[in-house]
Protein backbone atom coordinates (compact mmCIF):
# COMPACT_ATOMS: atom_id res chain seq x y z
CA UNK A 1 0.00 0.00 0.00
CA UNK A 2 0.91 3.37 -0.31
CA UNK A 3 -2.07 5.28 0.40
CA UNK A 4 -2.42 8.66 2.39
CA UNK A 5 -5.28 10.59 3.69
CA UNK A 6 -4.62 12.76 0.28
CA UNK A 7 -6.14 9.71 -1.78
CA UNK A 8 -9.11 9.82 0.71
CA UNK A 9 -9.27 13.44 -0.17
CA UNK A 10 -9.24 13.54 -3.78
CA UNK A 11 -10.38 9.77 -4.74
CA UNK A 12 -6.89 8.11 -5.70
CA UNK A 13 -4.98 5.48 -5.29
CA UNK A 14 -1.60 6.99 -4.75
CA UNK A 15 -0.64 10.24 -3.71
CA UNK A 16 0.91 11.66 -6.70
CA UNK A 17 -0.46 14.49 -8.50
CA UNK A 18 0.93 15.66 -12.07
CA UNK A 19 1.54 19.46 -12.01
CA UNK A 20 -0.64 21.83 -14.10
CA UNK A 21 1.91 22.77 -16.58
CA UNK A 22 0.36 25.56 -18.91
CA UNK A 23 0.53 24.62 -22.31
CA UNK A 24 2.35 21.25 -21.37
CA UNK A 25 -0.43 19.64 -18.90
CA UNK A 26 -3.63 19.16 -21.08
CA UNK A 27 -6.54 16.31 -21.98
CA UNK A 28 -4.46 13.87 -23.06
CA UNK A 29 -1.69 13.78 -20.11
CA UNK A 30 -4.01 14.57 -17.23
CA UNK A 31 -6.63 12.30 -17.78
CA UNK A 32 -3.26 9.28 -18.41
CA UNK A 33 -2.32 10.46 -14.93
CA UNK A 34 -5.48 10.06 -13.18
CA UNK A 35 -6.33 6.58 -15.02
CA UNK A 36 -2.77 5.68 -13.61
CA UNK A 37 -4.26 6.10 -10.04
CA UNK A 38 -3.03 9.68 -9.38
CA UNK A 39 -4.38 13.08 -9.84
CA UNK A 40 -4.06 13.99 -13.23
CA UNK A 41 -4.12 18.58 -13.69
CA UNK A 42 -5.23 20.28 -16.42
CA UNK A 43 -2.57 23.87 -17.01
CA UNK A 44 -5.61 25.69 -18.11
CA UNK A 45 -3.68 29.28 -17.24
CA UNK A 46 -4.49 31.43 -20.10
CA UNK A 47 -7.51 29.73 -21.59
CA UNK A 48 -11.14 31.56 -22.26
CA UNK A 49 -14.27 30.08 -21.23
CA UNK A 50 -14.28 27.87 -24.66
CA UNK A 51 -10.91 26.24 -24.36
CA UNK A 52 -11.49 25.42 -20.65
CA UNK A 53 -14.84 24.00 -21.10
CA UNK A 54 -13.04 21.73 -24.51
CA UNK A 55 -9.93 20.81 -22.49
CA UNK A 56 -11.86 19.34 -19.79
CA UNK A 57 -14.46 17.52 -21.98
CA UNK A 58 -10.98 16.44 -23.70
CA UNK A 59 -9.58 14.84 -20.60
CA UNK A 60 -12.83 13.78 -19.15
CA UNK A 61 -13.64 11.68 -22.34
CA UNK A 62 -10.51 9.60 -20.98
CA UNK A 63 -11.11 8.89 -17.74
CA UNK A 64 -14.00 8.69 -15.23
CA UNK A 65 -11.30 9.52 -12.76
CA UNK A 66 -11.02 12.34 -10.30
CA UNK A 67 -9.56 15.89 -12.55
CA UNK A 68 -8.27 18.81 -11.17
CA UNK A 69 -7.28 22.15 -13.11
CA UNK A 70 -4.64 24.62 -12.50
CA UNK A 71 -5.73 28.06 -12.52
CA UNK A 72 -2.91 31.02 -12.57
CA UNK A 73 -4.57 33.76 -11.01
CA UNK A 74 -2.35 37.05 -12.76
CA UNK A 75 -4.24 35.55 -15.55
CA UNK A 76 -7.85 34.74 -14.16
CA UNK A 77 -10.00 35.87 -16.71
CA UNK A 78 -14.08 36.65 -16.54
CA UNK A 79 -16.02 33.69 -16.21
CA UNK A 80 -13.12 31.17 -16.00
CA UNK A 81 -14.19 30.03 -12.51
CA UNK A 82 -17.59 30.12 -13.67
CA UNK A 83 -16.38 27.44 -16.31
CA UNK A 84 -14.57 24.95 -14.16
CA UNK A 85 -17.26 25.35 -12.23
CA UNK A 86 -20.07 24.28 -14.69
CA UNK A 87 -17.41 21.52 -15.49
CA UNK A 88 -17.35 17.65 -14.06
CA UNK A 89 -13.77 18.49 -12.27
CA UNK A 90 -13.00 17.03 -8.79
CA UNK A 91 -10.10 20.02 -7.90
CA UNK A 92 -8.78 23.22 -8.32
CA UNK A 93 -5.24 24.37 -7.66
CA UNK A 94 -4.80 28.21 -7.17
CA UNK A 95 -1.06 29.74 -7.85
CA UNK A 96 0.19 33.64 -7.90
CA UNK A 97 -1.69 35.39 -5.18
CA UNK A 98 -2.71 36.42 -1.71
CA UNK A 99 -5.38 33.56 -0.56
CA UNK A 100 -7.59 36.04 1.47
CA UNK A 101 -8.25 38.09 -1.53
CA UNK A 102 -10.08 34.84 -2.81
CA UNK A 103 -11.80 33.53 -0.05
CA UNK A 104 -15.41 33.85 -1.48
CA UNK A 105 -13.93 32.00 -5.15
CA UNK A 106 -13.01 28.94 -2.98
CA UNK A 107 -16.47 28.98 -0.94
CA UNK A 108 -18.08 28.97 -4.42
CA UNK A 109 -16.24 25.81 -5.46
CA UNK A 110 -16.97 23.97 -2.24
CA UNK A 111 -20.52 24.43 -2.61
CA UNK A 112 -19.95 23.33 -5.98
CA UNK A 113 -18.18 19.95 -3.99
CA UNK A 114 -15.13 21.31 -5.95
CA UNK A 115 -11.89 21.29 -3.41
CA UNK A 116 -9.05 24.09 -3.59
CA UNK A 117 -5.33 23.70 -3.34
CA UNK A 118 -3.20 26.50 -3.13
CA UNK A 119 -0.22 26.46 -4.14
CA UNK A 120 2.66 28.80 -1.97
CA UNK A 121 6.16 29.67 -1.70
CA UNK A 122 6.26 30.87 2.08
CA UNK A 123 5.21 29.82 5.35
CA UNK A 124 3.11 33.20 4.88
CA UNK A 125 1.41 32.49 2.46
CA UNK A 126 0.21 28.62 3.42
CA UNK A 127 -0.96 29.88 6.77
CA UNK A 128 -3.47 32.61 4.99
CA UNK A 129 -4.21 29.52 2.92
CA UNK A 130 -5.57 27.36 5.43
CA UNK A 131 -7.12 30.30 7.10
CA UNK A 132 -9.28 30.95 3.90
CA UNK A 133 -10.29 27.25 3.56
CA UNK A 134 -8.78 25.61 1.40
CA UNK A 135 -8.66 21.96 1.67
CA UNK A 136 -4.98 21.03 0.42
CA UNK A 137 -1.42 23.29 0.77
CA UNK A 138 0.87 23.00 -2.27
CA UNK A 139 4.33 24.20 -0.55
CA UNK A 140 6.73 24.98 -3.95
CA UNK A 141 10.28 24.76 -3.51
CA UNK A 142 13.14 26.91 -4.88
CA UNK A 143 14.34 23.61 -7.13
CA UNK A 144 11.02 23.90 -8.51
CA UNK A 145 10.84 24.07 -12.72
CA UNK A 146 8.26 27.06 -14.52
CA UNK A 147 7.30 29.59 -12.23
CA UNK A 148 8.63 29.69 -8.85
CA UNK A 149 6.64 30.85 -5.88
CA UNK A 150 9.44 29.79 -3.07
CA UNK A 151 12.42 30.86 -2.13
CA UNK A 152 13.52 28.31 0.37
CA UNK A 153 14.35 24.45 -0.71
CA UNK A 154 11.80 22.17 -0.37
CA UNK A 155 13.60 20.12 1.85
CA UNK A 156 13.54 23.00 4.48
CA UNK A 157 9.84 24.08 3.52
CA UNK A 158 8.20 21.32 3.67
CA UNK A 159 8.50 20.30 7.55
CA UNK A 160 8.45 24.55 8.62
CA UNK A 161 5.46 24.83 6.73
CA UNK A 162 3.67 21.38 8.02
CA UNK A 163 4.80 23.05 11.47
CA UNK A 164 2.56 25.87 10.84
CA UNK A 165 -0.74 24.43 9.16
CA UNK A 166 -1.52 21.72 11.49
CA UNK A 167 -3.75 18.85 10.00
CA UNK A 168 -4.21 20.65 7.09
CA UNK A 169 -2.56 18.09 4.29
CA UNK A 170 0.56 19.10 2.56
CA UNK A 171 1.89 18.24 -1.03
CA UNK A 172 5.22 19.08 -1.71
CA UNK A 173 6.90 20.49 -4.79
CA UNK A 174 10.09 20.96 -6.56
CA UNK A 175 13.00 18.85 -6.84
CA UNK A 176 11.05 15.59 -6.88
CA UNK A 177 10.77 12.92 -9.78
CA UNK A 178 10.70 9.57 -8.65
CA UNK A 179 9.50 7.54 -5.97
CA UNK A 180 13.03 8.16 -3.69
CA UNK A 181 11.76 11.61 -3.97
CA UNK A 182 8.19 11.06 -2.84
CA UNK A 183 9.16 9.01 0.20
CA UNK A 184 11.27 11.77 1.39
CA UNK A 185 8.62 14.23 0.83
CA UNK A 186 6.07 12.00 3.15
CA UNK A 187 9.62 11.31 5.99
CA UNK A 188 9.57 15.33 5.72
CA UNK A 189 5.81 15.55 6.76
CA UNK A 190 3.90 15.97 3.60
CA UNK A 191 0.84 13.57 2.51
CA UNK A 192 1.89 13.79 -1.06
CA UNK A 193 3.97 15.06 -3.97
CA UNK A 194 3.31 16.84 -7.26
CA UNK A 195 5.63 16.24 -10.14
CA UNK A 196 5.81 18.45 -13.25
CA UNK A 197 9.72 17.98 -14.74
CA UNK A 198 8.94 14.31 -14.47
CA UNK A 199 5.66 14.31 -16.39
CA UNK A 200 7.12 17.03 -18.89
CA UNK A 201 9.04 14.54 -20.15
CA UNK A 202 6.48 11.58 -20.55
CA UNK A 203 5.07 10.63 -24.21
CA UNK A 204 1.67 12.58 -23.08
CA UNK A 205 2.73 15.69 -22.60
CA UNK A 206 2.44 18.63 -25.57
CA UNK A 207 5.97 19.66 -24.93
CA UNK A 208 7.67 19.33 -28.13
CA UNK A 209 9.93 16.40 -29.06
CA UNK A 210 13.75 18.71 -28.63
CA UNK A 211 12.20 19.85 -25.09
CA UNK A 212 11.46 16.82 -24.03
CA UNK A 213 14.75 15.43 -25.35
CA UNK A 214 16.72 18.54 -23.73
CA UNK A 215 14.98 17.44 -20.26
CA UNK A 216 16.33 13.69 -20.16
CA UNK A 217 20.10 15.06 -20.95
CA UNK A 218 20.18 17.63 -18.58
CA UNK A 219 21.75 18.07 -15.50
CA UNK A 220 20.68 20.36 -12.39
CA UNK A 221 23.05 22.48 -12.61
CA UNK A 222 21.58 23.00 -16.56
CA UNK A 223 19.19 25.02 -14.76
CA UNK A 224 19.19 28.67 -13.51
CA UNK A 225 16.71 31.10 -11.76
CA UNK A 226 15.89 34.27 -13.18
CA UNK A 227 12.88 36.32 -14.62
CA UNK A 228 14.58 36.15 -18.25
CA UNK A 229 11.54 35.39 -20.10
CA UNK A 230 9.20 37.72 -19.29
CA UNK A 231 7.15 38.49 -22.18
CA UNK A 232 3.22 38.10 -20.87
CA UNK A 233 4.60 37.40 -17.18
CA UNK A 234 7.05 40.42 -16.01
CA UNK A 235 8.72 40.00 -12.89
CA UNK A 236 7.62 36.57 -12.22
CA UNK A 237 10.66 34.04 -11.18
CA UNK A 238 10.89 31.02 -12.77
CA UNK A 239 13.76 28.42 -13.50
CA UNK A 240 14.71 27.57 -17.03
CA UNK A 241 17.48 25.39 -18.94
CA UNK A 242 20.49 27.06 -20.20
CA UNK A 243 20.18 27.70 -23.50
CA UNK A 244 22.12 29.57 -26.46
CA UNK A 245 19.45 32.49 -25.94
CA UNK A 246 20.48 32.62 -22.45
CA UNK A 247 24.30 32.36 -23.08
CA UNK A 248 23.91 35.34 -25.33
CA UNK A 249 21.74 37.47 -23.04
CA UNK A 250 24.57 36.31 -20.57
CA UNK A 251 27.29 37.65 -22.79
CA UNK A 252 25.85 40.53 -23.75
CA UNK A 253 26.38 41.53 -19.78
CA UNK A 254 22.66 40.28 -18.94
CA UNK A 255 20.56 43.57 -19.86
CA UNK A 256 17.50 44.93 -18.39
CA UNK A 257 14.26 44.10 -20.62
CA UNK A 258 13.90 46.26 -23.52
CA UNK A 259 17.70 46.33 -24.32
CA UNK A 260 17.94 42.27 -24.62
CA UNK A 261 19.79 41.07 -27.71
CA UNK A 262 16.95 40.19 -30.11
CA UNK A 263 13.50 41.21 -28.01
CA UNK A 264 10.66 41.35 -29.72
CA UNK A 265 11.35 39.59 -32.84
CA UNK A 266 8.39 37.32 -34.18
CA UNK A 267 10.04 33.87 -33.60
CA UNK A 268 6.89 31.16 -33.99
CA UNK A 269 3.35 30.84 -33.84
CA UNK A 270 0.57 28.50 -31.70
CA UNK A 271 -1.91 26.28 -34.04
CA UNK A 272 -4.22 26.36 -31.19
CA UNK A 273 -6.62 29.36 -30.19
CA UNK A 274 -6.25 28.67 -26.73
CA UNK A 275 -2.59 29.91 -26.56
CA UNK A 276 -2.85 33.17 -28.83
CA UNK A 277 0.35 34.89 -26.57
CA UNK A 278 3.14 36.71 -28.63
CA UNK A 279 5.79 34.17 -29.63
CA UNK A 280 8.82 36.37 -29.36
CA UNK A 281 12.18 35.85 -27.93
CA UNK A 282 11.61 35.74 -24.15
CA UNK A 283 8.23 34.86 -24.61
CA UNK A 284 6.34 33.30 -21.31
CA UNK A 285 5.52 30.10 -23.49
CA UNK A 286 7.79 27.53 -23.98
CA UNK A 287 7.95 25.06 -26.87
CA UNK A 288 5.10 23.10 -27.57
CA UNK A 289 4.30 20.41 -30.16
CA UNK A 290 1.56 22.51 -31.35
CA UNK A 291 4.13 25.53 -31.79
CA UNK A 292 5.57 26.37 -35.03
CA UNK A 293 8.95 28.39 -35.87
CA UNK A 294 12.01 28.87 -34.01
CA UNK A 295 12.26 27.65 -30.04
CA UNK A 296 15.55 29.17 -29.68
CA UNK A 297 14.00 32.21 -28.07
CA UNK A 298 11.48 30.12 -25.84
CA UNK A 299 12.10 29.00 -21.70
CA UNK A 300 12.57 25.57 -21.59
CA UNK A 301 11.29 25.28 -18.21
CA UNK A 302 12.90 22.52 -15.80
CA UNK A 303 13.17 21.93 -12.43
CA UNK A 304 16.35 20.56 -10.54
CA UNK A 305 15.03 16.99 -10.75
CA UNK A 306 15.96 16.85 -14.23
CA UNK A 307 19.29 15.39 -13.57
CA UNK A 308 17.21 11.86 -12.81
CA UNK A 309 14.83 12.39 -15.30
CA UNK A 310 16.65 10.09 -18.22
CA UNK A 311 13.75 8.92 -20.49
CA UNK A 312 10.90 10.12 -21.82
CA UNK A 313 7.99 7.25 -20.67
CA UNK A 314 4.06 6.98 -21.00
CA UNK A 315 2.63 8.62 -17.90
CA UNK A 316 1.00 5.53 -16.35
CA UNK A 317 4.39 3.83 -16.50
CA UNK A 318 5.76 7.15 -14.87
CA UNK A 319 3.13 6.78 -12.02
CA UNK A 320 3.58 3.10 -11.41
CA UNK A 321 7.85 3.35 -11.47
CA UNK A 322 7.02 6.23 -8.88
CA UNK A 323 4.48 3.78 -6.48
CA UNK A 324 7.39 1.11 -6.64
CA UNK A 325 10.40 3.24 -5.65
CA UNK A 326 8.82 4.56 -2.73
CA UNK A 327 7.59 1.53 -1.63
CA UNK A 328 11.07 0.25 -1.57
CA UNK A 329 12.76 2.83 -0.30
CA UNK A 330 9.92 3.23 2.33
CA UNK A 331 10.88 -0.67 3.01
CA UNK A 332 14.22 0.38 3.43
CA UNK A 333 14.26 2.91 6.02
CA UNK A 334 11.50 0.64 8.25
CA UNK A 335 14.41 -1.99 8.25
CA UNK A 336 16.51 0.52 10.16
CA UNK A 337 14.35 1.12 12.85
CA UNK A 338 13.93 -2.61 13.69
Amino acid sequence: MLRTRLCDIFGIDYPIISAGMGGVALAELAAAVSEAGGLGTLGLGGMGREGILNEISSARSRTSKPLAANVLLPFLPKGMLEAIMDAPIQAVTFFWGEPSDYRESIERLHRRHIKVIWQCGSTDEARSAVASGVDAVMAQGFEAGGHVRGVATTCVLIPEIRDVIGDTPLIAAGGIADGRGLAAALALGADGAAFGTRFLASNESSAHKEYKQRITAAHATDTIHTTLFDVGWPDAPHRVLRTAIVEEWERAGSPESGKRPGEGKTIAESRRPEFQVPLVNFTVMCPTDYVEGDLGGMPFYAGQSCGVVREVLPAGEIVRRIVAEARDAIARLGSLAR
